[in-house]
């Protein structure tokens, strides 16, 4: 089995398929799959070597539709999976177990997972819920809307998205609207370069960023990236927006 997301590749280990991963793409930070080729990415896939390694499954995303057209010719089986939702991030884990033959790990994952979601959610049923804002790039501004699957996380952990009513998930946002804005919470993905334009406009006109309600986090997959870590996700969101609800287990 090859996944071209690091999602899925995610998500196959948690279930206890990694023995039938074969390849995996870019970007994919699970341990056990540091030795395994790394034969594509959201935009590329290195068809000849994946065919060369006969794998009996290639998951994806639809997104990836065009780039396993040649596998597909080729005779490999394919199935793309959407994982654009909250929702779609279990259906996905159950996909993958039915196709695996983890039936059983899917069904008990998915329910530790909720489980764990519920727990965190209820330590911050009762607290104002201040508006964040998230920084995917800086030079354009691009950012995330209420459409996006981190909004969701964004709410289990007590906070509301700042960005609403536009119809893209990731939507490029002007420097003039982002001041408008001024969002209660700024969080970004330190590798992005954000700390080093904070001086500059509009950065330095934004009240959450003269307050230090910024906060940089290191691994930025457990927040965007639709997999079974999520919770990691949600429970650093707790630590920086709520730290009197955050356990010192949650705080990361």
């Amino acid at each position: 089995m090859v996944a071209i997301t690091p999602a899925f590749a995610e998500d196959l280990f948690a279930l206890g398929a990694g023995p039938q991963v074969v390849g995996v793409s870019q970007f994919t930070e699970v341990p056990q799959a540091a030795r395994l080729p790394h034969i594509a990415s959201f935009s590329w896939i290195d068809s000849e070597e994946i065919v060369r390694l006969h794998p009996d499954l290639v998951v994806g995303i639809p997104a990836q539709g065009a780039l396993v057209a040649d596998l597909r010719r080729a005779g490999v089986h394919v199935v793309l999976l959407p994982n654009d939702s909250f929702d779609d991030l279990f259906t996905g884990l159950q996909t993958l177990g039915d196709l695996t033959g983890h039936r059983v790990q899917a069904n008990a994952l998915c329910a530790r997972l909720r489980a764990r979601s519920a727990a965190l959610a209820a330590r911050v049923a009762h607290v104002p819920r201040p508006r964040v804002f998230v920084v995917l790039g800086v030079a354009p501004i691009y950012t995330v809307s209420d459409r996006s699957y981190l909004a969701h996380l964004i709410e289990l952990a007590g906070g509301r998205i700042a960005v609403t009513g536009i119809d893209e998930a990731y939507p490029r946002y002007s420097a003039e609207a982002l001041v408008a804005l001024q969002p209660d919470v700024i969080v970004a993905d330190k590798a992005i370069g954000l700390g080093a334009v904070l001086g500059r406009p509009p950065w330095n006109a934004l009240t959450a960023v003269r307050a230090k309600r910024l906060y940089m986090i290191d691994d930025p997959a457990i927040l965007l990236q639709p997999a079974a870590r999520y919770n990691e996700g949600v429970a650093w969101l707790i630590s920086r927006l709520h730290p009197l609800a955050a356990s010192p287990a949650a705080a990361r």
